[in-house]
């Protein structure tokens, strides 16, 4: 799998998966031990999930404290901007835009006048 895409989504639920699957890996190993080879497949494969696992969950975490590092340093204003109705609303146009199969028709001057005074 490639990285990009192993970091995509949420890294915190994808360690997990990988750890389940690595500790299904290792109950396989130890249940069938006797065959040498099988064993260390299933050992190795067990040692590799739980790796990633591992390793996504510290992602995971330096993601967040990333994330909670530049939350902190936006300023207040522009976080009450950004979540304001107006604001809301505008990215649920651009979205329907875009979404839309047929073009919205371009808005007059008048309109945009009056979206910019109701910011």
């Amino acid at each position: 799998m490639p990285l990009g895409q192993l970091l995509r989504g949420d890294p915190s639920k994808n360690s997990k998966l990988y750890l389940a699957i690595g500790g299904l890996s290792l109950v396989k190993a130890i249940a069938i031990r006797k065959d040498r080879e099988r064993f260390r497949r299933e050992l190795l494969d067990a040692g590799l999930f739980i790796g990633v696992g591992l390793a996504l969950r510290q992602y995971s975490q330096l993601k967040a404290e990333k994330q909670a590092e530049l939350e902190q340093q936006v300023p207040d204003w522009a976080v009450n901007i950004a979540t304001s109705e107006p604001a809301k609303q505008r990215v649920r146009t651009m979205a329907q835009q875009r979404l839309s199969s047929q073009p919205e028709p371009e808005p007059t001057l008048r309109e945009r006048a009056r979206a910019m005074l109701s910011m």
